[in-house]
């Protein structure tokens, strides 16, 4: 058990820069998306910088962290089986194969992007961006309170930051609307 902190010190280090890949992939979906709507050249330039910056964004931070810091917890538990027997334990990794679904679904946006497929409006990405703060919110609120949470307010206070969060988009848009270069 010695090593123990210095464990769990690598595995928030992994999951931080993890959720920061999470968080600024979608905004590089998002000027991609809006580079597509461009005039050429500035089109083809535009997508050509964005594939780079998602490409290294994804494989040089995203996914090398996403794996570590699954290590790190993997050996955590090894180190102390005895959090499996603990309920926010099994609620955290709910969460964490739900986040684990999100980033998959990134990377299959990141692969149509990379060949030029767009399904996405950059409106409907900016919604998907949010998912990754959800789960945020949602695990350190776990993993800090654990046994004591109320589960009454825990989830009427993510559902009360979704709204929050959808509202904040919809203004931002009708800011864009009337100011494009905001």
């Amino acid at each position: 058990m010695e090593y123990y902190q210095y464990i769990k010190a690598l595995h928030l280090i992994f999951v931080i820069t993890w959720f920061a890949g999470l968080f600024y992939i979608p905004r590089l979906f998002i000027y991609h998306i809006e580079a597509t709507h461009k005039p050429e050249p500035e089109q083809s330039i535009l997508t050509t910088q964005f594939k780079l910056m998602t490409r290294r964004l994804w494989f040089i931070i995203t996914w090398p962290s996403a794996i570590l810091a699954s290590i790190f917890a993997f050996l955590l538990l090894y180190l102390a089986p005895g959090w499996l027997t603990q309920e926010w334990m099994m609620v955290k990794l709910g969460f964490v194969v739900l986040l684990y679904a999100y980033h998959i679904k990134c990377h299959l946006i990141f692969k149509e992007l990379q060949n030029n497929v767009v399904k996405w409006t950059s409106n409907q990405m900016r919604l998907w961006n949010e998912g990754s703060t959800l789960i945020l919110f949602s695990v350190i609120f776990l993993v800090i309170v654990r046994d004591a949470i109320n589960w009454i307010y825990g989830v009427l206070g993510i559902f009360i930051l979704a709204v929050v969060l959808m509202l904040g988009i919809k203004i931002y848009k009708r800011v864009r609307s009337k100011y494009p270069d905001a």
